[in-house]
């Protein structure tokens, strides 16, 4: 009688770079440069803005030192998938594999998908959410209008730049970690270089306006009114503004799926996660600070469309500005 093949095991071809690139990439995308404006609107001041992303960076470092714990204990591909059935049993890990899968991973890839479309549009408007390249009528309103089901060509692009990831990514972990750490480079060394060029036009009228009572917490309209707080509804302000901030961290986890792949995953897979949510929060306190070095704290609350980041670089970079932001969206959500 044959006997049974050996189950396949996957390559170690992941190093601590790899690891690290795969953590901050997976973090950085469109949020850094648009939840700041609502953050502000409900902290109202320069001191609990920086607090907010500081108090963000703290419970990131702290769940990813745990993780990094986990996976020496697991040192396997599956990331909470493995930790939970460890814990609790396959039937909790099969409802978060399935739950995963079917919403939460990918109600995110659509999301990045279309942050991707909508900010490609600044630089070619044939590709924006105006454009409607098909509709399907599937019935008739109370008032005899069609309804109609569109796609735009923002939608096309974001299922074209998603089908393309998911081709390269099939290729192989090789292929995969060329893409990954590329555009989180590319990703890191943008944003420094915004905050550098930031601080180079740092404005100290602004400065000395944004920090002065940078305690004084207080909810922050469009209209420039101000609305004081007790002590509990500052506490739930600021817990409802750092929802922005935790958004903007998430995703860290994400190089616990890939543990099996990675070389020496008992030490590697922790140092990674400490060092990539280490050095995004650090990015992130400091595009804060350059914030609200160059934007006076109203502006930063009332940013079109919350696009803080937009209205920073215009200040930093003229007219180009958009554009700048624009291309770093592009890249970050890219290779998120």
């Amino acid at each position: 009688m044959k006997e049974s093949p050996a189950p396949a095991k996957m390559k170690h071809e992941l190093g601590l770079l790899d690891g690290t690139m795969l953590v901050a990439g997976s973090m950085i995308g469109s949020g850094i440069f648009i939840v700041s404006a609502d953050i502000t609107r409900f902290v109202g001041s320069a001191g609990w803005l920086i607090a907010a992303w500081l108090i963000t960076g703290f419970m990131t470092l702290t769940a990813a030192v745990s993780y990094g714990e986990l996976s020496a204990m697991f040192p396997k591909a599956g990331g909470q998938y493995v930790y939970l059935k460890e814990a609790y049993n396959k039937f909790v890990a099969f409802l978060y594999g399935w739950s995963f899968f079917a919403v939460i991973q990918t109600g995110t890839i659509a999301a990045v998908g279309v942050a991707f479309s909508k900010f490609t549009a600044y630089l070619i408007p044939a590709v924006s959410e105006d454009n409607i390249l098909w509709s399907l009528k599937y019935g008739t309103d109370a008032t005899g209008a069609d309804k109609l089901f569109n796609i735009s060509a923002a939608q096309l692009v974001s299922i074209v730049v998603i089908l393309l990831l998911t081709y390269i990514n099939t290729k192989g972990v090789k292929n995969g970690k060329i893409i990954q750490t590329t555009f989180t480079l590319a990703k890191l060394l943008s944003l420094f270089g915004l905050i550098g060029f930031g601080f180079l036009a740092f404005k100290g009228e602004i400065w000395d306006a944004n920090w002065t009572n940078a305690w004084d917490m207080h909810a922050l309209a469009k209209d420039g009114t101000t609305t004081s707080y007790t002590i509990s509804a500052a506490l739930g302000a600021l817990a409802i503004a750092m929802v922005g901030s935790i958004f903007s961290s998430d995703a860290w986890n994400n190089v616990t799926f890939i543990a099996g792949e990675m070389k020496n995953p008992q030490r590697n897979v922790g140092l990674s996660l400490f060092f990539g949510t280490l050095i995004v929060t650090f990015i992130y306190v400091a595009a804060n600070f350059m914030y609200t070095a160059v934007l006076p704290l109203q502006e930063i609350a009332t940013a079109e469309k919350d696009r803080v980041a937009v209205a920073a670089s215009q200040v930093i970079f003229g007219n180009v500005g958009t554009y700048v932001i624009a291309i770093m969206i592009m890249v970050s959500t890219f290779g998120c």
